[in-house]
Formats: structure tokens, sequence, C-alpha cells
């Protein structure tokens, strides 16, 4: 598996987060898809210069695989992420949950984003500076 294009992101786990039986409530998942999304994209954004990245863009679908339950404990849990499609207007991103050592897969995800033009009220295409910016993120 290539992993060289994936980005990761250390997520905190909060007390706050879990359920009754001590593992991170389902719902909560999305926050820290989302958490990773914008590290992500912020820097990718600052790096490229492809700065409507960051703001200019609405969730069109979200999948989440849940995998193996996750139960709270102080360190932080490790997501990676990488574009797995660029389409003329929109793009998907991928994500896994996991811990590395030992390698223990907790969610599978993937978000389909679509730019969004709010000063103009509408969807927009993905610009060249854009398209160049994530493709350099594709990974698998």
């Amino acid at each position: 598996m290539d992993h060289h294009n994936r980005h990761v992101y250390h997520c905190p786990l909060r007390w706050g987060d879990m359920d009754a039986l001590g593992h991170v409530n389902n719902g909560r998942y999305v926050d820290y898809l989302q958490d990773a999304r914008v590290d992500f994209l912020f820097r990718t954004a600052k790096e490229l210069g492809a700065d409507d990245l960051e703001t200019g863009l609405l969730v069109a679908r979200h999948e989440v695989h849940y995998r193996a339950p996750l139960r709270f404990r102080p360190e932080p849990v490790r997501i990676e992420l990488w574009i797995s499609e660029i389409k003329a207007a929109s793009f998907t991103v991928d994500y896994e949950i996991l811990d590395a050592e030992p390698y223990t897969s907790y969610v599978q995800a993937r978000t389909r984003l679509v730019p969004f033009d709010f000063a103009a009220n509408r969807l927009r295409r993905i610009t060249p500076v854009e398209r160049e910016a994530l493709s350099k993120l594709v990974g698998s």
C-alpha cells in the first residue's frame, strides 16, 4: 500500500466523546474526520497557494464504516487521510482512523466535497491551481 501521500493528524480524545461503555460515540467520529480534514486542507492550501480550499467547500456525502470500537485513553488516535478522486466540480477525501502499533483500524471513511462560491451563492468548478494542489495529495 502506498502511504506516502497520506496526511497524518493526531486527534485527541475527549472524555465527553465517550458512551457509557467507555467507547467513542459513533457520532463523534464525523467531528474527528472534520478536524483532520480542516487541518489537511488548511495546510495544503497554505503550502500550495489554493486558499479557497480552506473555506469554500460543502460536504456532499459522508460514508463511515465502523471497524472496531475505540476505547477512551489519554493518547491521541492517528487519522490518515488522502485524496482518492478529483472531478471537475468535486473531490473525495478518504480516511482511516487507526493505531499504528499494533495496527488496529477503527474507522474507514470517505467524504465527497464540492467547491462553493459563497459570494455568488453557487457551486463552482475546481480551479487549475486547486487541481494541481489536490493532485499532489492523491494516495491510496
